[in-house]
């Protein structure tokens, strides 16, 4: 029976402890005492409806008693909303407290429109304060003498707290500047003229008004850096001789293709009438035979017509023997008929 007594005074020290726990969390006495000793008194219902609804009173009383005690005139509501909104209460508040201490026009619901934007409130107002530098990368552009420069340059922005919901970032700003430098050395006659006044760049760039639609004010642009590169135009130019020889090229092996072609043709033609004239010397005997055979000729038409082409086949040989030779040579005695 003792043990079961214990056993049950345990149980119910346990259970007490357990509520007393319990009551503290729902009801944060600690909180509500700090409240009162911060001269912006709470009531302790408030911090309890707070506990139900979901919301954590520890950061609602911070922020609270640190805008009242900055001056602001911001409400218990306000932090609620914008808490279950799914913001980032303290840097609304804090904001709000820099931008009273240096006199910048920002009210609560700008502030946490930006937060709920996704973007640094605190970064976006030091930014404001404090104008920022962006390094942007190496911009290359071509002179009208086909020179390229490289030329990289710091942007210096301020943030613009009225176009800061919606507004492009930094990567616009750096695209938009990088256009302005190409441009404005490709309106350059000579390279030399930009390596000498770099600042007409920088000039021509900031009147055209870059930051419109974007989330920054530019304040200036500084050319960090111009470098030569390669000579654009004669690379060009030597491209386009190698193109030129190149075609050249192919339109010659195009004439000696046709002219190879037409000499293969001639010689098929001339091997045409060869083997036309090897038939027609092949059908003579055949036809003498048969003139022979029918009476047409005698033996000694056959015999004259052999003595005239013996005749002829030797001028032919003399006279291409003796081409070009002293003098003309003596034709031979002509053959007599056999009788």
């Amino acid at each position: 029976m003792v043990e079961a007594g214990a056993l049950g005074m345990l149980i119910v020290v346990v259970l007490l402890i357990v509520a007393f726990f319990v009551f503290l969390y729902y009801f944060p006495i600690a909180l509500w005492i700090r409240t009162l000793a911060a001269g912006v008194p709470l009531g302790i219902i408030s911090l309890v409806r707070m506990r139900l609804i979901g919301i954590a009173p520890g950061i609602i009383v911070t922020n609270y008693v640190r805008a009242r005690k900055a001056g602001l005139t911001l409400t218990v509501d306000q932090l609620q909303s914008h808490y279950l909104a799914g913001g980032n209460v303290e840097n609304v508040t804090l904001a709000m407290i820099a931008a009273q201490r240096a006199q910048i026009p920002l009210d609560w619901q700008r502030a946490a429109a930006i937060d709920l934007a996704g973007r640094n409130v605190v970064e976006a107002l030091q930014t404001s304060v404090n104008p920022k530098v962006i390094e942007t990368p190496i911009f290359q552009g071509v002179a009208q003498n086909g020179i390229q420069l490289n030329v990289k340059a710091r942007v210096t922005v301020r943030s613009n707290l009225d176009r800061y919901v919606g507004g492009a970032g930094e990567q616009t700003i750096i695209a938009r500047v990088g256009e302005g430098v190409v441009a404005a050395v490709g309106a350059a006659i000579d390279h030399k003229e930009v390596l000498e006044y770099p600042d007409r760049i920088s000039k021509t760039v900031l009147s055209k008004g870059l930051d419109a639609g974007t989330a920054f004010e530019i304040v200036s642009i500084d050319i960090a850096d111009v470098d030569v590169g390669k000579n654009i135009g004669a690379d060009l130019q030597m491209s386009q001789a190698e193109a030129d020889r190149r075609i050249a090229q192919a339109k010659a092996s195009e004439r000696q293709y046709a002219a190879m072609a037409a000499e293969q043709e001639q010689k098929a033609e001339t091997q045409a009438m060869r083997a036309k004239v090897v038939e027609a010397e092949a059908a003579v005997p055949q036809a003498i035979a048969q003139a022979l055979k029918s009476g047409n000729i005698g033996v000694m038409d056959l015999y004259r017509m052999k003595n005239i082409q013996a005749d002829t086949e030797m001028r032919g040989s003399i006279g291409g023997s003796v081409e070009g030779g002293d003098g003309p040579v003596a034709p031979p005695p002509p053959v007599p008929p056999a009788k």
